[in-house]
């Protein structure tokens, strides 16, 4: 289980107390006022804990989707355009429009953990908006799994993803074009 800083004080009474729970190791620190029971979590799971209005997108989502092997060494996350910019690290902050942000925002279940991360459909028409922007073996594996799942996805999300995007010439043909 993952705690905020105010949620572990509670649980253990005091700093005092929490300090001796963490030198047992009956609870582990794991970032900057993040703490658990388990000694390794998902990074994923870390992040949307101390963000908790971030939505995992990009790279970290195809690797949780199985769309890619490639182990992301960040976690990628989308934020409304109007937060404040997180410099971690481990983290790759996406800014959406507060109108796009949760479109196709979906909740999971990682390491006991309700995350919010997109679905494939909306991952897809990202792929495609970005692909300029992503090396090409790395979009053609994407691309070539999207293919093997092209019966799955949901083409009337597909179609109203693709409009939240329509001053983007062409996005809908270049998809089209790409996987089905």
């Amino acid at each position: 289980m993952l705690y905020k800083r105010k949620e572990i004080i509670k649980k253990y009474g005091t700093w005092y107390n929490l300090e001796k729970a963490i030198k047992n190791k009956e609870i582990f620190k794991l970032a900057n006022g993040i703490y658990s029971d388990k000694d390794i979590v998902d990074p994923m799971a870390v992040v949307c804990k101390k963000y908790s209005s971030a939505i995992i997108t990009m790279d970290s989502a195809f690797y949780y989707y199985d769309l890619t092997d490639v182990i992301p060494t960040k976690t990628y996350i989308a934020t409304n355009r109007n937060t404040d910019t997180i410099n971690k690290e481990n983290i790759v902050q996406i800014k959406v429009p507060k109108e796009k942000l949760n479109q196709g925002a979906e909740v999971v279940t990682v390491d006991s953990l309700e995350v919010r991360i997109y679905n494939r459909e909306r991952l897809l028409v990202e792929l495609i908006r970005k692909r300029n922007q992503i090396p090409f073996d790395y979009y053609k594996e994407l691309i070539t799994n999207y293919r093997k799942i092209a019966d799955e996805l949901d083409m009337r999300k597909i179609e109203e993803y693709i409009a939240l995007y329509k001053n983007e010439v062409n996005l809908g043909n270049a998809l089209l074009r790409e996987v089905f």
